[in-house]
């Protein structure tokens, strides 16, 4: 079992967007803004939703850890805080999937 977290993840994308490294792929991507960002992650939760479909479970992994990477991207341009985002999990943990649902502003 490994002790990589999201956070591990989210601090490396945050090291790299803001690095010098011009052969950096997060850097690359962060300069070309929030709707290239959240098109690549479309992308890869279009193939992670295949693959779940297929069955393929070697494949669903390796694009499962893409949508993580890319939503962690799109976080950091569109300035969203991992933290903000757990604690919004964290929230929805004390009531039921539907009860949290329902207390959504309707719209």
């Amino acid at each position: 079992m490994t002790d990589f977290t999201l956070a591990d993840l989210d601090a490396i994308i945050a090291a790299r967007a803001a690095s010098e490294d011009e052969m950096s792929y997060t850097r690359k991507l962060v300069g070309k803004g929030v709707a290239k960002c959240a098109q690549k992650l479309g992308e890869e939760a279009v193939e992670a939703a295949i693959a779940a479909v297929r069955a393929d479970r070697r494949e669903l992994t390796a694009e499962a850890a893409d949508v993580l990477y890319h939503l962690l991207v799109v976080l950091k341009v569109a300035d969203v805080p991992l933290e903000d985002v757990m604690e919004e999990l964290q929230k929805r943990t004390g009531q039921t999937g539907l009860e949290e649902k329902a207390s959504r502003p309707a719209g």
